[in-house]
């Protein structure tokens, strides 16, 4: 796998494990927002780098 590739798996996996979280009740709508965008900035960099 590229590290990009590595790097959307990853996105991936966390986003769903927030997803789940906040599913569950232990997150508010607030904080799974603030975890997702940081991902998707971590994302971003990644892909910027390739």
């Amino acid at each position: 796998m590229t590290d990009l590739e590595d790097a959307v798996s990853e996105f991936l996996s966390e986003t769903d494990a927030v997803y789940e979280e906040y599913d569950k009740g232990y997150m508010d709508a607030d904080a799974a927002l603030s975890r997702i965008e940081k991902e998707v900035e971590e994302l971003r960099e990644q892909a910027r780098s390739e």
